[in-house]
């Protein structure tokens, strides 16, 4: 049995606490009745003191005990401050150790937008990758310059710290955790469930790509880079090593161990990932799409992006397009 924590903090986004806590007991739902099996994983929500406190927007939350209570847990959630998250982390240094301790104990912590500032205080991210909300990735530059900062990432996680920098993102690593604590039949329900327009990618898309762009092997970054840039391109494998000056042998070898994947395997996830951002965002044919991405077969394209994402392209564009509204005619 696991113990998951969900720390409540005074005028927190709500959100960032009922999320992940919505999915995970969706998912002990999941495993029960689908599945017939009973993991009974033990969920609570805690507070510095037990006290009940006050979210934005008035909601208050009622946490079943204090962290004091805690004597060690497996899996924390921090979340997302709302306001200066810096004087909210000096107002409760009893919170900084607390999370300092039990990580040295050998627990995940996963922090929602701010609630990283929390993580950048204990020193836990010192020397590793995190991101934070946008609007304060000067001002957490400036306080933690030991922090690997990583602007254009929504998602980062190293060595059982993750980072999300919205509370939307927090979403894609609960799926993560959903796997683990369960099992890739229960998190792909609870996909189906909580977002509905795609298929769940192995540990998430946003997941997985991070792990994939986040190495040391600075020629394999200048190659991936480059065919984010030129992913309409016809690639071949032996033509991307002679244009990067090294034996395809070599070349097919330093990805597999920087990516986790082959170089053809990354470029058709960089091409799929621009056919979701057109399907979306344009009104081109399929046909017009498939071209755009690099693939001259419109069927093939349709088929392989059916495969990755358990619907066609046009079942795709219907989906995320119903989730949009017309803010023009919506009325309060």
């Amino acid at each position: 049995m696991k113990h998951v924590t969900l720390l409540a903090i005074e005028n927190a986004l709500a959100s960032s606490i009922t999320i992940p806590l919505e999915m995970i007991e969706a998912a002990e739902v999941i495993q029960r009745i689908r599945l017939r099996r009973r993991d009974q994983h033990r969920f609570v929500i805690a507070s510095a003191d037990g006290a009940a406190l006050p979210m934005v927007g008035g909601i208050r939350v009622q946490p079943e005990l204090g962290l004091a209570a805690i004597v060690r847990t497996d899996l924390i959630f921090i979340p997302a401050l709302w306001g200066n998250p810096n004087a909210v982390v000096q107002a409760n240094p009893a919170i900084t150790a607390w999370l300092r301790r039990q990580y040295e104990q050998g627990a995940t912590l996963c922090s929602v937008g701010t609630g990283s500032y929390f993580l950048a205080e204990a020193g836990l991210l010192d020397g590793r990758n995190a991101t934070t909300h946008w609007y304060y990735f000067d001002d957490f530059r400036k306080r933690y310059p030991r922090v690997t900062l990583q602007r254009k990432r929504f998602i980062t996680h190293a060595d059982r710290l993750y980072c999300t920098g919205s509370v939307n993102a927090v979403r894609d690593v609960t799926l993560h955790f959903v796997e683990r604590l369960f099992t890739s039949a229960v998190a792909d329900e609870v996909s189906h469930h909580f977002t509905h327009e795609l298929k769940r990618s192995y540990e998430s898309m946003l997941l997985a790509s991070e792990e994939k762009d986040t190495h040391h092997d600075e020629q394999i970054i200048k190659i991936q880079e480059w065919l984010k840039k030129h992913y309409q391109r016809d690639v071949t494998l032996r033509s991307l090593a002679a244009q990067f000056d090294i034996s395809v042998r070599s070349f097919n070898r330093r990805f597999r161990l920087a990516a986790g994947q082959t170089p053809l395997q990354y470029l058709q996830e960089v091409r799929l990932q621009q056919s979701k951002a057109l399907l979306k965002q344009s009104n081109l044919s399929i046909a017009e799409i498939a071209f755009a991405v690099g693939y001259q077969d419109t069927s093939h394209f349709s088929a392989l992006f059916k495969r990755v994402n358990a619907i066609t392209p046009n079942e795709y564009r219907h989906l995320v397009r119903t989730k949009l509204f017309n803010v023009e005619a919506e009325t309060l």
